[in-house]
């Protein structure tokens, strides 16, 4: 679980309820109305926007910003190093059990297809349109949330033209301005929660997962080039602490 993203939505949500209940309390801005026309209209829009396959999924993709993949860099490193070792030691051929029980589905087809003789080419293309592809699924999925924010938002602005219109139309009426506007000013505010709380914030967080995956499945396509191609594994180690910053760079022939 990424101890950040859930302290930051808890800690997000309490101070604003904290912060009500220190006025007028939650319950004056409770508005049925004003939860129909942004929650109801933003579902709706998302919907129409988007496959029934993705929103289908949109619980786990929200699990991904909630409880991401582990991409443990060093020791992702460190293990291709060992491999290189073995192979530079015994031959490549001495990697297939290796191959056979990698947890790593990516550096686990990499490494069986070095094993089995597979053009340098080849493998770099497949490893790299795989890489790619999934990019980009991770990117349509964060781009839901990026949506449900502008959605929500639109549905708050459309909220606040739905109650500055009743609003207008019962000048005459004292009793009614006073719903009206809580319902003009109340979707907006729904609009901007959603949007800040969830959308914005989802999406950039699953963009930033999706970062560091991109980064990871890079290190095993440069280290399963290296491996087939018989370098030298310090070299290998060197070439790849590269890709990571300054204080994450632990040489294990140190």
């Amino acid at each position: 679980m990424d101890l950040g993203t859930v302290v930051g939505f808890v800690l997000t949500v309490v101070l604003l309820s904290g912060a009500m209940a220190m006025g007028v309390g939650i319950g004056p801005y409770v508005d049925i109305a004003s939860i129909l026309i942004v929650f109801g209209g933003t579902s709706g829009v998302v919907l129409v926007g988007f496959k029934m396959e993705q929103i289908k999924n949109l619980s786990k993709i929200f699990m991904v910003a909630v409880m991401p993949p582990k991409e443990n860099m060093p020791k992702l490193i460190k293990t291709m190093v060992d491999y290189s070792t073995k192979a530079r030691r015994d031959g490549i051929l001495a990697l297939e059990t290796d191959a056979n029980s990698e947890e790593n589905d990516f550096l686990k087809k990499g490494l069986s297809m070095a094993v089995d003789g597979s053009e340098p080419d080849t493998i770099r293309d497949m490893l790299e349109t795989e890489m790619e592809k999934t990019s980009d699924r991770h990117k349509a999925n964060a781009q839901i949330f990026a949506q449900l924010g502008g959605f929500s938002g639109a549905m708050g602005m459309i909220g606040t033209l739905i109650g500055l219109v009743a609003m207008l139309l019962n000048m005459t009426d004292p009793s009614a301005i006073g719903p009206a506007m809580a319902l003009a000013l109340l979707t907006t505010m729904y609009g901007a929660m959603i949007g800040n709380i969830i959308g914005s914030p989802i999406a950039n967080i699953l963009e930033i997962r999706n970062d560091d995956e991109t980064l990871s499945k890079t290190l095993i396509i440069e280290g399963i080039m290296a491996i087939q191609a018989g370098d030298n594994p310090r070299i290998l180690e060197g070439k790849l602490l590269a890709f990571l910053s300054p204080k994450m760079r632990i040489s294990q022939f140190d």
